[in-house]
């Protein structure tokens, strides 16, 4: 799956304005499919705005909990350090 194709399949959670996931690698995208519907089953109300690279790591805004968001960045910037 692409990011586009990743943004079209959760179109639903994506926050009004904001392009969604701009990281088009395949593990990563991947790895964000799985999470997302996990965190989708147990939080209906779940929205994402931006998964983005910046200075080098990534960033992830959602209406998750940070701590959430934080172990999300942290794997993404795992599979980019392989």
């Amino acid at each position: 799956m692409t990011a586009e194709e990743f943004n079209k399949k959760y179109s639903a959670y994506l926050e009004e304005r904001h392009y969604g996931l701009d990281i088009d690698h395949p593990e990563v995208v991947d790895y964000l499919d799985k999470e997302f519907e996990k965190e989708i089953e147990k939080n209906p109300e779940f929205q994402f705005s931006q998964i983005k690279m910046k200075f080098g790591s990534s960033r992830v805004y959602t209406t998750s909990d940070r701590s959430k968001n934080f172990e999300w960045e942290a794997e993404i910037d795992r599979i980019f350090r392989k």
